[in-house]
């Protein structure tokens, strides 16, 4: 079995690879695309995957996910991409300055879609807080600042972390549990 999975993260790809395995195999499509403003990232993957998979005509796998600090309204939530870009981890920290309650949880949510139906979606969610520092230079994204519960590390600090990571493994593993019980 194959899937076609969109996006321009290889850090992504990676994830979805390893959490496959062998069972299904990825072909990756880099492909930028305008996404849905949304604060619910299944929304946003939900509609890509639909409109994707009508502009490529064949079953595409969209992936959306955020950092919501609870500090900071959720903020950057479905925006992380872009703020990642913007003020990067320097500036999360700097909004986190003098701020007591660092909790956050990072969401993903993967939606699969063949061409003229309804797209489906599976979510992950997993819980932490903002470090207070950046701290690694493993995974990509927020990593460096997220430290999951019951750890004292940031992910950045951890090797192999993207075996560890939880939020977009649950999403993918459901996601693969669908696919292969062949139920579309």
């Amino acid at each position: 079995m194959q899937i076609n999975l969109i996006t321009s993260n290889l850090g992504k790809v990676k994830e979805f690879k390893i959490i496959f395995g062998d069972s299904i195999k990825i072909n990756h499509i880099e492909k930028e695309y305008r996404e849905l403003r949304s604060d619910n990232p299944e929304e946003i993957a939900k509609e890509a995957a639909k409109r994707l998979s009508m502009q490529l005509q064949k079953p595409v796998v969209v992936e959306d996910s955020g950092l919501f600090i609870k500090a900071l309204n959720d903020f950057p939530g479905t925006c992380s991409s872009y703020i990642h870009k913007r003020i990067g981890l320097k500036g999360i920290i700097k909004l986190m300055e003098n701020v007591e309650d660092r909790t956050c949880y990072y969401k993903s949510a993967v939606s699969y879609c063949e061409t003229g139906k309804e797209p489906v979606s599976f979510l992950g969610e997993e819980k932490g807080i903002v470090a207070e520092e950046i701290k690694g230079n493993n995974g990509f994204g927020h990593d460096p600042i997220f430290i999951p519960e019951n750890s004292d590390k940031t992910y950045g600090e951890m090797q192999n972390c993207e075996n560890l990571k939880r939020f977009r493994k649950i999403a993918v593993e459901k996601l693969k549990e669908y696919l292969l019980k062949g139920e579309r």
